[in-house]
């Protein structure tokens, strides 16, 4: 292995206490990550949702578990402000914020399924570190399974906040069709929580949700089952550049065109598959187009999970351009019109994500 000889260079004692300060806040948020994780699948957030302040002992009987642990556990989340602890009474309790954040699943913001993400990336660890090797991809479908459905948990709480309310109603026209009635494919769509929220707001219109996967299609179907749309969702394994149909009045990609090996590709095929007033609605992650514009805790978020997700994922695939999660609007727009679409524009968006609408 080859490493760089050290030089002796004079250390600025107060810049490597700030970058020691930084690095000890780090570690704490690493260690608790795996915190939040137990506390997820235990319901211990869960079971303190209602504010209602509670003792190490009450969490314990409430949760089935252990109070000693339980203890540790609440210790460490005041510590974090994740939770508020009272000395006086020695209870723990959750603000309406805390609350909304960690122990509801229907919210616009909903912190857990991140940490089902990392748990796996955590998992794939030494898989990934021999791919820095090899320069070999790593499939989207060769994670662990705790990815998929922290993906769905991460992403959902994003789309019920703006998918219908505002994403879709920045485009030209295409909320007053899908409330007419319009077909509708959803190109990589997961367990299809972006597909059932649309089928969900728009009652007249037919869905149709693609991915290449095949678990998260058959987690997707039984999702549709449960919610009673089988009838006008349909889900079907496929790949980006070959998903059957034609005469769509709206496809939508929902952060994955920058996870795909030929994204140049697949803009080509929507474009065959799109109706003549056919509209593509593109989410990506929010970017600048230069590294210096992504030098930001956001840009920090999705450059690391562009490493161990988003780059591996399109190199395992068919010309691997991997793009990564931070490719920016200039890049996005090439691929796009390189695809045959000659109407490009950023529709809207939030501080964490950009929606591009795209026209033949």
């Amino acid at each position: 292995m080859a490493t760089a000889n050290p030089v002796s260079r004079p250390i600025d004692p107060e810049k490597l206490n700030q970058l020691l300060h930084q690095a000890v806040s780090d570690m704490a948020a690493s260690m608790h990550s795996a915190l939040i994780l137990i506390g997820d699948k235990l319901g211990l957030y869960r079971a303190m949702a209602d504010g209602t302040p509670v003792t190490a002992a009450d969490l314990a009987r409430r949760t089935g578990t252990a109070e000693r642990y339980v203890r540790e556990w609440l210790n460490a989340n005041a510590a974090g402000r994740y939770i508020e602890y009272d000395p006086a009474t020695d209870t723990y309790s959750m603000t309406p914020e805390q609350s909304f954040a960690l122990a509801q699943d229907d919210t616009a913001v909903h912190l857990p399924g991140f940490y089902h993400m990392l748990a796996s990336c955590m998992k794939d660890e030494e898989k990934l570190t021999e791919v820095f090797r090899t320069g070999k991809g790593f499939g989207w479908h060769e994670h662990e399974k705790g990815l998929f459905e922290g993906c769905e948990r991460f992403f959902r709480p994003s789309y019920l906040a703006n998918l219908t309310s505002s994403w879709i109603p920045a485009l030209e026209g295409v909320d007053a069709k899908l409330k007419t009635g319009a077909r509708v494919a959803d190109v990589g769509c997961g367990h299809g929580a972006s597909t059932l929220l649309m089928a969900q707001t728009y009652p007249n219109s037919e869905f149709y949700g693609f991915d290449y996967h095949p678990a998260s299609i058959e987690q997707a179907k039984k999702k549709a089952a449960a919610a009673g749309l089988s009838d006008r969702v349909h889900f079907e394994a496929a790949p980006a550049k070959t998903f059957p149909g034609k005469g769509y009045d709206f496809v939508a990609c929902f952060d994955c065109l920058h996870d795909m090996g030929d994204p140049t590709g697949a803009a080509a095929h929507v474009r065959q598959t799109l109706a003549d007033n056919g509209t593509w609605m593109i989410v990506e992650p929010f970017a600048g187009d230069s590294i210096a514009s992504n030098m930001n805790p956001i840009g920090r978020l999705y450059y690391s999970a562009s490493t161990v997700f988003c780059v591996p994922a399109s190199l395992s695939q068919e010309v691997g351009l991997g793009l990564g999660a931070q490719a920016g609007e200039k890049r996005i727009r090439q691929v796009v019109t390189d695809g045959g679409f000659t109407h490009f524009r950023r529709a809207t968006e939030t501080p964490f994500n950009m929606v591009f609408e795209a026209r033949p």
